[in-house]
């Protein structure tokens, strides 16, 4: 319903709806930062100016117009940070096609799913997962018009039936093709959930998301033109794109650096000799990059900041990443779904680390109570006192959607009047600072009392000689579920018994959530995004509980 407005609006609708998109601010950098640096890619010893990368995408984007794709339509590619995904993301935005990366890490069934899911008309695969790529296509029903291999090589030859980037792209026009209009909320880029509770969700972002994600970092990095920046972790999730990564960084005029496989020793030498300002990733990138720097140090004073994203940083974490590393660490919390949606500042840190932050400028969080035959209104929310447990709900209204693609049912259980019910379980204070627990489906029901996971791996984590933990539920007939710890060592002479011991006597565990079981191992399973796949080790529970696997305390 249209309000009686108090000046003609007109031209505000029709240049707003159909000029706020992220491919108008990428080309405004081609014009104004023509002859600075965008990309670089380390590996190859190449750089790319603004200009030069606006040349590279419309050789793609013809490409693509000469097979016919068109708006709409999908390009999907399978690749790890590297110069083609940049191109992968940009060129289709040219002709009004949806660029969707993909997890690199799937299996040959998962990708073969998203394949059926998104129906691209051309996919790109990088021939480092070459196998892979072969095995989805050959199990996919769906066939792409145009199936295209980047090789960062340049030694590969295409499969039959396939073409390498380098050809596929080769005599095409640098110039720009004819530029598809369109409008703030058509399908822009199109991601893909983690998939740590199922098959993965294809989420839509439309041209406000992309742009407003990409506000949303020079808001609170802050990110300039100046900046540069390298996403330590893969660009094909949330946090990869739009953290640092080419959506934000490409949006403010700053230059993207790449690094294609993470390597801490790496990572230290990019630092001084790329002039880079602000590195991102998950936690436990963090804590390789904290070990290599106490062993091996680098001159880190040109760096502005180090962002982690995917899970909470632990205080004592923190103190040491913020005195070895950078005194300026930033930790986001959010979902594929709305990007991040509570943040910690350095300010902030390390009194408030161990939670996820308070709500972004632009979103709000909640707490809400949790029935068990319905989701709770965004206003029945629990005691802001810290303790009282609820589900983590947020809003969002600039950087999600609100959808997913090709699941209606699904869509209506997370999205409900603008907020967006992601499953994780929290507290939050007096000043809105929420505190992640857990998942709802990762919850631990032991003789009727509800264990979250995460508090117990955070007290095992404090232990000396504990790497890392993660713990599960595992079937008990006479409480439900027993509570076993998975324990990386960081000291070999570590043993069960000193873990109950340890657990016993630590004030803030209650005797039900304390491990009945122990496993040791040498490596977690995680997820793209940092998050430790708790299903993943849920399954392996079981089956080594009928091994008789586990030592008993």
């Amino acid at each position: 319903m249209e309000h009686d407005l108090t000046y003609d609006a007109g031209m505000f609708k029709e240049t707003f709806e159909h000029s706020f998109t992220y491919l108008n601010g990428f080309l405004r950098n081609t014009r104004r930062f023509a002859n600075r640096p965008a990309l670089t890619d380390p590996l190859r010893g190449l750089r790319w100016t603004y200009a030069e990368l606006n040349r590279e995408a419309n050789r793609f984007a013809r490409a693509l117009l000469a097979d016919g794709v068109g708006r709409g339509e999908v390009v999907t590619y399978q690749l790890p940070n590297s110069a083609e995904f940049v191109f992968s993301f940009l060129a289709p935005q040219k002709i009004g096609a949806i660029n969707n990366p993909i997890n690199f890490r799937l299996s040959p069934g998962e990708t073969a799913f998203i394949l059926d899911d998104s129906k691209p008309a051309v996919f790109v695969y990088d021939s480092e997962f070459r196998e892979t790529a072969l095995q989805a296509l050959a199990m996919a029903e769906h066939r792409p018009k145009r199936v295209v291999m980047a090789d960062f090589t340049g030694q590969n030859e295409a499969p039959e039936g396939h073409v390498t980037y380098a050809d596929y792209v080769r005599d095409r026009s640098e110039d720009d093709p004819p530029l598809a209009p369109k409008h703030i909320y058509e399908e822009n880029t199109r991601l893909y959930t983690s998939g740590t509770t199922g098959q993965p969700k294809g989420v839509p972002l439309n041209n406000v998301n992309d742009v407003l994600s990409a506000h949303d970092v020079a808001m609170h990095f802050p990110l300039t033109p100046m900046d540069r920046t390298m996403n330590m972790s893969p660009w094909f999730h949330r946090g990869g794109l739009h953290s640092g990564g080419p959506n934000p960084t490409l949006f403010v005029g700053g230059e993207v650096v790449i690094m294609r496989h993470f390597n801490p020793k790496t990572v230290l030498e990019y630092i001084p000799d790329y002039g880079l300002t602000f590195v991102i990733g998950a936690p436990p990138m963090l804590k390789m990059l904290y070990q290599q720097q106490l062993k091996h140090p680098a001159d880190l004073s040109g760096l502005k900041g180090i962002v982690t994203m995917g899970a909470p940083l632990e205080k004592e974490d923190c103190i040491r990443y913020q005195q070895t590393l950078t005194p300026n660490i930033f930790n986001g919390y959010g979902t594929t779904e709305a990007f991040w949606n509570t943040f910690l500042r350095p300010f902030d840190l390390p009194d408030m680390a161990g939670t996820a932050g308070r709500s972004c400028t632009d979103d709000d969080v909640a707490v809400v109570k949790i029935y068990p035959d319905r989701k709770a209104e965004p206003d029945d929310v629990v005691a802001r006192d810290g303790k009282e447990v609820g589900e983590i709900i947020v809003r969002s209204v600039g950087k999600t959607a609100y959808t997913y693609v090709n699941k209606e049912a699904e869509s209506r259980k997370v999205f409900y009047k603008g907020w967006i019910y992601i499953g994780d379980m929290g507290t939050w204070d007096e000043n809105e600072f929420v505190t992640v627990v857990g998942r709802k489906n990762d919850m631990i029901l032991s003789s009727g009392e509800n264990i979250h996971p995460v508090q117990v791996e955070e007290i095992l984590n404090q232990h000396p000689k504990v790497q890392e933990a993660v713990v599960v539920g595992v079937p008990d007939e006479l409480r439900g579920e027993s509570v076993v710890a998975y324990v990386i060592k960081s000291d070999p002479s570590l043993t069960a018994k000193e873990l109950g011991k340890y657990c016993s006597e630590h004030l803030m565990l209650a005797t039900y959530k304390r491990p009945r079981f122990y496993r040791f191992i040498d490596e977690l399973p995680y997820t793209a995004t940092g998050k430790k796949k708790h299903f993943e080790v849920r399954a392996m529970a079981v089956e080594d509980q009928k091994q008789g696997l586990f030592e008993r305390v």
